[in-house]
């Protein structure tokens, strides 16, 4: 294993202004190449590729929130060991990095949120939260020296086989039968404009997650709940909440904040296959809550009587 990340890890020059290695060319490459693939759309649209790619679209954005983001990175919840790894492998072909490596990097975002050390803050940029992190491994794995921090999921034959594989699952497998099933139109919209729709979908949680919307909750970072962000990614967009109690299964706190995820699991623990299900109480909502009227009352309570204010 030593050997292999030396491999990847060896620079391979210096350009647009940082030094990169060789895992960052062939994670562009990749990137380049399903961007490029995905443009050939408007001249393989057929009404059967395009409805491949909705389903397929649908299936990836619920396999990331549901397993990779709200199960495994926080352990809101428990599922049968067959419909954890059926979600995790949802989440898989979306082409965003094996469990492992996926979870280990949101889990140091968490604990880094918006400062120097944060995987993918805003704070060094809209580029670099959206994607340039994604290509920048020399700084992404040298902040938090590598996937010290997913030994649940490294302990799990079924998480080290998609890590060492994960391409040939993302990639090889579904391309492979795409094109078999509906030649170059399906390969165009199930794979290229598929992967390249989640992808940005997601990555907007990073980003304009980060940067556009309301903060309701005194979280310490720029964390922000954003109601289109929510439409999108089925309930991720309610970010700050996410960030006041990364815990919760339910980030859609309030009964008008549509969260699909969480409409997702609620369903499976109606039915007794999602189980110690987390989310806050009340009393913890209000502690965490910017509320002006709260502020007031604290201060009033703090404010010196009139005979405190003449006592020297």
């Amino acid at each position: 294993m030593g050997r292999w990340v030396n491999i990847v890890m060896m620079p391979c020059g210096e350009f647009l202004g940082r030094k990169w290695n060789l895992q960052d060319l062939v994670i562009a490459t990749i990137l380049s190449s399903m961007h490029l693939l995905s443009s050939f759309a408007p001249f393989y649209f057929t009404w059967g590729a395009f409805w491949v790619a909705f389903v397929l679209h649908q299936l990836n954005i619920l396999g990331i929130t549901v397993s990779f983001h709200r199960n495994l990175s926080h352990r809101s919840f428990r599922l049968p060991r067959w419909l954890e790894y059926l979600f995790a492998y949802m989440a898989v072909l979306s082409l965003q990095g094996s469990p492992i490596e996926w979870v280990s990097s949101h889990r140091y975002h968490h604990q880094h949120t918006d400062t120097q050390k944060d995987v993918h803050s805003p704070i060094q940029g809209f580029w670099f939260s959206h994607i340039g992190w994604i290509i920048d491994s020399g700084s992404r794995f040298g902040k938090y020296g590598g996937l010290k921090n997913v030994q649940d999921l490294k302990s799990q034959a079924f998480y080290r086989f998609l890590h060492h594989t994960y391409l040939i699952h993302a990639v090889v497998i579904p391309g492979s039968l795409l094109y078999a099933f509906g030649g170059l139109p399906f390969l165009v919209w199930g794979l290229g404009v598929r992967i390249v729709t989640v992808l940005h979908v997601t990555l907007l949680v990073n980003s304009a997650g980060h940067m556009w919307g309301k903060q309701v909750y005194n979280t310490g970072d720029l964390s922000r709940n954003n109601w289109w962000l929510a439409m999108v990614t089925f309930g991720e967009g309610w970010h700050n909440n996410h960030h006041a109690f990364d815990y919760s299964a339910r980030q859609g706190l309030e009964w008008w904040q549509i969260d699909l995820t969480w409409y997702v699991i609620k369903i499976f623990k109606a039915i007794g296959w999602a189980t110690d299900v987390k989310t806050p109480t009340e009393s913890q909502k209000q502690r965490k809550m910017f509320n002006s009227e709260m502020v007031a009352e604290d201060m009033k309570t703090q404010a010196p009587t009139k005979s405190q204010k003449f006592v020297m």
